[in-house]
């Protein structure tokens, strides 16, 4: 497969939760600021966690009866979000930054790794005055059959100014940036080649028989089962499909971050360098906090 140069940086992880709420309150439990609802019209609802140049998207399923199917050369989003809500709680869906969502579509399309139309929507934000603007997006899509039960695309933005705002990114646990996502499978080289090629960047195969792809912002890490059991506590040996794991937050100070969780009750393990959430306490998910 030909790889696109240069490397694309994470832009935001789509995370499936049963109950929009119930996750934001948790979320912010963490730490984390979490943004109002949004309503999508194809029956999806979202709640944003934002970051300098990156975000975490906890969405679900709200009007089910507006989700459009799969077409031929078209994703729906709803139905992939949907689909995977029904398997269970947790990460769903990889996406990375674009800066032209049609030349990355043409150059999915010739790499052999999608053949969709891109995706363009529109809707009504709000600033932290209350007042409202206009945020703009392109999606491009990709497809993996090494790992069918992971969503794969890449974002451009086009009101970057309405969207991206610093007063959204302050957050209690001193959170700066998105560090990692992390994906388990039981033959990561398996995932090598799509990887490169949707990412731009090389897969460095691990020590521990995993991969590693360091973009232009953040990285991204394929664990096997074992792996993502010693590091992220995740016991995978009862999904045989690849998956998505969970994501790394980089913060200041580790021992301020390891006082909440005490105090607000949620499990967590030690890690060199690092607190685990696991996904049994994290709504499905995997939560890495990485000292920074």
């Amino acid at each position: 497969m030909n790889q696109p140069s240069p490397s694309r940086g994470l832009d935001h992880l789509v995370i499936g939760v049963a109950d929009l709420d119930v996750a934001g309150d948790f979320y912010a439990s963490l730490g984390f600021r979490v943004g109002a609802r949004n309503r999508h019209p194809w029956g999806t609802e979202n709640r944003i966690v934002q970051f300098p140049r990156a975000f975490l998207e906890l969405i679900t399923v709200g009007d089910g009866t507006a989700i459009p199917p799969h077409g031929q050369h078209l994703f729906s989003f709803g139905a992939f979000v949907r689909d995977a809500l029904a398997r269970g709680q947790g990460m769903s869906m990889l996406v990375l930054e674009s800066q032209d969502s049609h030349a990355d579509a043409a150059g999915f399309r010739q790499a052999g790794i999608g053949d969709f139309e891109p995706f363009f929507f529109e809707r009504q934000a709000k600033r932290p005055d209350g007042s409202q603007v206009r945020v703009a997006f392109s999606l491009a899509f990709a497809a993996n059959p090494a790992a069918r039960e992971c969503g794969f695309f890449v974002c451009q933005q086009h009101e970057p100014q309405n969207f991206w705002n610093p007063a959204f990114q302050q957050h209690e646990n001193g959170a700066s940036g998105l560090a990692a996502t992390f994906m388990v499978a039981a033959e990561p080289l398996a995932q090598r080649d799509f990887l490169s090629a949707f990412s731009g960047a090389a897969a460095i195969e691990t020590a521990d028989s995993g991969l590693r792809l360091e973009l232009a912002r953040g990285r991204i890490e394929v664990l096997t089962p074992k792996a993502a059991d010693a590091r992220l506590a995740d016991d995978a040996a009862n999904r045989a499909e690849p998956r998505f794991a969970g994501f790394a937050v980089t913060v200041p100070d580790l021992a301020r971050v390891e006082a909440s969780l005490g105090r607000q009750g949620v499990g967590y393990r030690r890690g060199e360098r690092s607190l685990v959430v696991p996904s049994g306490a994290g709504l499905g998910c995997a939560i890495v906090f990485e000292q920074g």
